[in-house]
């Protein structure tokens, strides 16, 4: 099936549009999934947890709780310094753990990802963890539909960050926009579970404070803000489904920052075959390559954020979206 899209925003050449682009027709992973497993049925051998992910997870947590308590005393220049250059690379690796987890991939057993999750919540700061879950899935679900898929700017946000300026302004405040705005436009009222979430967290941080002071869970505030913003690992968000190219709407990176980021960057295999652990994705693409070379992907994450920045056509306008009654319609077919 062809992809039919139209841009209403677009008015002339080397101006940014005033309309997201708009398509016609299904997303692409549930189509690309059947072509691949009606001729590499064997990619089924692939789905399934990654037995070290709980390991890899504490390891974090407890390498980055102990730089917090070692980091109590230090000035807060140099916790900013420490926090950029090496907490922010942890807590994007913790972020990127729970978003392995909302697919239930260190454990056959949810609850299990689950209570792992708020684990791995811990040196982020604010709990996030079961609630991510719940958006995250809808936009697996749901891509790019309209009012479902939160992962795509607002209007607001989008008639507001029209120039390179108020991009980097976006950027920078990236992470809020990102946890703020399924909060205003789709709110989902909260279960036992975010309950559960918000009272570890709440305790973690409190004992943080009691034993080691604030400056210790500042370092660990500090690197969840600056990873999320103008940072080599943030440009994750950006890359995975902002359009530069109008005929594709997810793109894969292959570059090393793969290694600390549960291979997240493997991001059109990881649509596809959502149940395929990130440790396993590389070899759907090994088993598959047809599927993906032609594709267009990125090699740097910091290289996405200066484009998005300095190209005056994109900005949060640059999504794919498309009604709920294209995907309804797609499903009855």
């Amino acid at each position: 099936m062809g992809h039919q899209w139209k841009h209403n925003g677009e008015e002339e050449e080397g101006v940014m549009a005033s309309d997201f682009f708009w398509s016609y027709t299904d997303e692409p992973h549930a189509s690309r999934r059947k072509l691949i497993l009606s001729k590499y049925p064997q990619i089924r051998q692939l789905f399934g947890p990654d037995p070290f992910a709980s390991l890899q997870i504490a390891g974090v947590v407890l390498i980055q709780l102990w730089s917090a308590a070692f980091l109590s005393n230090a000035s807060w220049l140099k916790i900013l310094i420490v926090a950029y250059f090496f907490g922010s690379f942890l807590n994007n690796n913790l972020f990127l753990a729970i978003h392995e987890l909302s697919h239930n991939l260190a454990f056959s057993t949810p609850v299990y990802n689950r209570w792992l999750g708020i684990f791995a919540n811990l040196p982020i700061g604010v709990p996030m963890s079961v609630t991510f879950q719940k958006y995250h899935l809808e936009h697996h679900r749901y891509q790019g539909v309209d009012g479902v898929d939160m992962d795509i700017p607002s209007r607001t946000e989008a008639f507001l960050v029209r120039n390179a300026f108020t991009k980097s302004i976006w950027v920078i405040m990236q992470l809020f926009f990102y946890a703020l705005r399924p909060l205003f436009l789709k709110p989902k009222p909260p279960g036992l579970w975010e309950f559960v979430n918000l009272i570890v967290q709440v305790g973690l941080d409190v004992g943080m404070v009691y034993l080691w002071g604030w400056k210790a869970l500042g370092y660990l505030m500090l690197s969840t803000f600056v990873g999320g913003g103008m940072h080599p690992m943030a440009g994750h968000f950006i890359s995975e489904h902002y359009v530069f190219n109008p005929n594709q709407e997810t793109y894969s990176y292959y570059g090393p920052l793969n290694l600390m980021t549960w291979n997240v960057g493997y991001h059109n295999e990881h649509h596809d075959f959502p149940r395929i652990a990130g440790n396993k994705l590389h070899k759907l693409k090994e088993i598959a390559p047809e599927y993906y070379v032609s594709l267009d992907s990125y090699r740097s994450w910091s290289q996405v954020i200066y484009m998005y920045i300095m190209d005056s056509t994109v900005g949060p306008f640059s999504r794919m979206k498309r009604s709920l009654s294209v995907k309804s319609n797609s499903k009855s077919e």
